[in-house]
């Protein structure tokens, strides 16, 4: 299906937009302490904070740059603000007051009239009128002074970046570690908010993109600090409807209390599954406005936990003694199935968030995500924490596991096997208490990654990481997700993969979901995305009728935008872009071929050309009328040329001029064309054909290879372990080593398809002997 990464907005549809809409407020704040911000009406936001230590401080903030936001739908930046004027009512509670020192404070981060970086502090008790916790507060930013008292120093109004209002605890201390008395929770509400003044409205992108049958996925650790309205925002912008998978995460949600024992002194997620206020208060929000637009949240918890938080003996341990730890800076630890009070916590987290989304009328749709025993990078696996280690020894199967990457004997498996059974226990144990909490029914799904627990070089991993005890029925659908083949290019592995799930598991393809994506670093964004794109289509050709885009935040970032199919108007149904099949008739010795390029030539005074080529490829024109000899043929083509409905579908063309890869027309050697050369990892390369010399030949790539003329050699060796992929891409069974050559040989037809929306043919003129014109253009179809 067709995409772009969109960079910026290029005449796409706009709307305005009230300077300081409330959502598109931010906050920030250090951890351990939590905080949220969420609409509670068109011109009004509410902050809920808790706060563990003297020194922590929160942030509300208003970027004058949209930098959240995809490029499409940003709102424009614009940092003058001179003239502008904000006002709005305040209310707040648990929070040091306007009045006291270290109170609200408005931080003005830009640049002075000289452009010299600067900040100013505006304390807000200057320009309020009421009461400490209740008060009208108006900033004409023309004339707002910096300062503790009045008059103060002028901040400069034309060059601000961002602002932020600072929030401190009862008891703060600038900078201090030290733990307060207990904990202390604090809120903000800014209602009536308005911008009056210059510059007063602002430019923000509106385009609506078409729904396209995808569903996307997000997570609370990446958008904790947005307003749920905004993330909603994008979500429908961008076309995706229907369900919405949203990880709780692994660090913000959760209640802090001060462990005891071996944890004494330690901030750790609270043993009964209480969920902090600002997270409460955020999805309570976010399930609202998820109802209301017609989404439904899929809730998906993991067995991750931030370590900083995580109960001691919760946590899995490898052979050695060291902890599961994941490569997240900071890491994340890894709950253990064996110890009874931490699949307990998350039996009592999960129904927290029944209890949240029932609230709001929404089916209970709950993902186990991606359970399984850590495995580290040097192939051992963390199943030897205390309690496993414990109930291994009772039962007799205790035993000393090397590297999963060695050869393993049968106490091995045993043990692997008893590991599995255990986690699927547990799963099965998560999932019950889910459907208990429920007041109806409830949809329990489970999410496995499989580069991970289907990794080659460890084969019996899946012993313990994809237990028979996942088999279906055992949950109401499989999510499946392979993020780190689908972006190396490791085709094999991942249809490897699928065929081992469904052996293993046997979830009907109805019954199992499939997310694409993710993009951790922007510059991969080109590299990655069209992988992405590509493998929603492919996974929907298998059948598979709910595909997730993960994550939001990378959509949003790189600017993915997915388009909606091509609609036939009348019908309502997906029209196809392409007929695979062929012209039926054969070109006559009339027929035309003609190769064009676009080239743009400037000429300059002293008559010396610049010339610029527009396209790498050439795209070919045809005229097939000339080879039209009866009326019989005629007839064939005015058919042929009203099923394609005219130059709305495409279709196959033998060229006679240029249909091998050995040359011209002759017979295809596996060692015709060179496709590309191996990494380890990658499987498919795209069929091509060079035209002119090295070092720049012309390269075109093939889309239309013809069946059973494709043949292919890996370092210069014919193989037959490969398949074939639509668009002339081949699928090598196992990936080549680092430099080795992958070369084809093959037949191909031109995609083409009528370059007009008429046939013009006159009866008198064809028995005249006058042949008609019928011109085709080649498609693009691949870059």
């Amino acid at each position: 299906m067709s995409f772009w990464l969109a960079s910026r907005r290029n005449g796409q549809e706009c709307d305005h937009i009230q300077r300081f809409d409330p959502r598109f407020w931010t906050v920030n704040f250090p951890r351990p302490m939590m905080a949220s911000v969420v609409t509670t009406a068109p011109d009004a936001l509410r902050v809920d904070c808790e706060f563990h230590h003297a020194g922590e401080l929160a942030g509300l903030i208003w970027d004058s740059e949209d930098t959240l936001d995809h490029p499409l739908h940003a709102y424009k930046t614009d940092r003058d603000y001179a003239h502008t004027v904000l006002s709005f009512r305040w209310r707040s509670g648990g929070v040091i007051t306007l009045d006291a020192v270290n109170g609200p404070t408005l931080t003005i981060e830009g640049r002075d009239a000289s452009g010299n970086a600067r900040s100013w502090y505006v304390r807000l008790w200057n320009y309020a009128v009421g009461s400490p916790e209740d008060a009208i507060i108006t900033l004409p930013f023309s004339a707002l002074e910096g300062g503790f008292t009045l008059p103060g120093e002028a901040i400069h109004p034309s060059a601000i970046d961002r602002m932020f209002i600072s929030l401190a605890p009862p008891g703060y201390v600038p900078g201090s570690f030290a733990k307060l008395p207990a904990r202390a929770d604090g809120w903000v509400e800014l209602s009536d908010m308005a911008c009056d003044g210059a510059r007063a409205m602002l430019t923000i992108g509106d385009c609506m993109l078409p729904e396209h049958g995808e569903h996307i996925a997000t997570a609370y650790d990446d958008a904790f600090n947005q307003t749920p309205e905004r993330i909603l925002r994008q979500i429908r912008h961008l076309g995706y409807r229907g369900r919405v998978i949203h990880y709780v995460g692994m660090s913000h949600f959760f209640r802090l209390v001060t462990g005891q024992g071996t944890d004494a002194g330690r901030l750790l997620a609270d043993p009964a599954g209480t969920l902090c206020e600002p997270a409460r208060a955020w999805h309570a929000s976010w399930f609202a406005h998820l109802a209301a637009a017609g989404f439904e949240p899929i809730v998906s918890l993991s067995y991750e936990l931030l370590a900083d938080h995580c109960p001691t003996s919760w946590q899995q341990r490898a052979l050695d003694g060291s902890y599961a730890r994941t490569g997240w800076v900071p890491p994340s630890a890894l709950l253990t199935p064996a110890r009874p009070q931490a699949m307990a916590w998350l039996r009592a987290v999960a129904a927290n968030f029944v209890t949240l989304v029932e609230d709001e009328d929404l089916p209970v749709l709950f993902q186990d995500g991606e359970p399984w025993w850590w495995v580290r990078a040097d192939g051992h696996i963390c199943i030897y924490d205390p309690a496993a280690v414990q109930l291994f020894n009772s039962e007799g199967i205790m035993t000393a596991l090397p590297s999963l990457t060695a050869t393993l004997y049968p106490p091995h498996h045993t043990l692997l096997d008893r590991a599995g059974q255990l986690l699927a226990d547990s799963t099965a144990a998560l999932a019950q208490s889910v459907r208990d909490a429920a007041n109806g029914p409830a949809e329990v799904m489970l999410l496995v990654f499989t580069p991970s627990v289907l990794d080659p070089s460890m084969p019996h991993q899946k012993r313990a990481n994809m237990p028979v005890g996942w088999a279906y029925p055992a949950f109401d659908r499989l999510q499946v997700e392979d993020y780190d083949w689908l972006v190396a290019g490791a085709t094999s592995n991942r249809r490897s993969a699928y065929a081992t799930v469904d052996s293993r598991l046997g979830y009907p393809v109805d019954r199992q979901d499939y997310l694409s994506g993710f993009v951790l670093s922007a510059e991969d964004a080109a590299d990655f995305w069209p992988r992405i794109d590509s493998a929603l289509d492919e996974a929907k050709e298998r059948g598979v009728t709910r595909r997730f885009v993960w994550a939001l935040p990378q959509v949003t970032r790189d600017g993915y935008t997915r388009l909606a199919p091509p609609t036939d108007s009348q019908t309502g149904t997906d029209m196809q872009a392409f007929d695979d099949l062929s012209f039926p008739l054969a070109l006559g010795r009339d027929a035309s071929a003609s190769p064009e390029f676009s080239t743009s030539v400037l000429v300059t005074a002293s008559g010396h050309e610049r010339r610029t080529a527009q396209w790498t490829d050439a795209r070919l024109r045809f005229d097939v009328g000339p080879g039209i000899r009866s009326e019989t043929e005629l007839a064939t083509l005015i058919s042929f040329f009203r099923a394609r409905h005219g130059p709305a579908r495409g279709f196959r063309l033998a060229d006679p001029f240029d249909e091998s890869s050995n040359g011209a027309a002759g017979t295809p050697g596996p060692l015709d064309q060179l496709l590309g050369t191996g990494d380890g990892e990658a499987t498919r390369f795209a069929l091509v054909k060079r035209y002119g010399e090295e070092p720049e030949p012309q390269i075109r790539r093939i889309t239309r290879p013809r069946a059973g003329s494709v043949r292919v050699a890996v370092d210069g060796v014919e193989t037959g372990a490969f398949t074939l992929d639509p668009l002339g891409e081949i699928v090598l069974d196992n990936p080549p080593a680092q430099g080795v050559e992958v070369h084809a040989g093959f037949l191909f037809d031109v995609p083409v398809r009528f370059a007009e929306d008429r046939l013009a043919i006159s009866a008198a003129g064809f028995a005249a002997g006058q042949a008609p014109s019928v011109p085709l253009v080649e498609i693009r179809e691949a870059a």
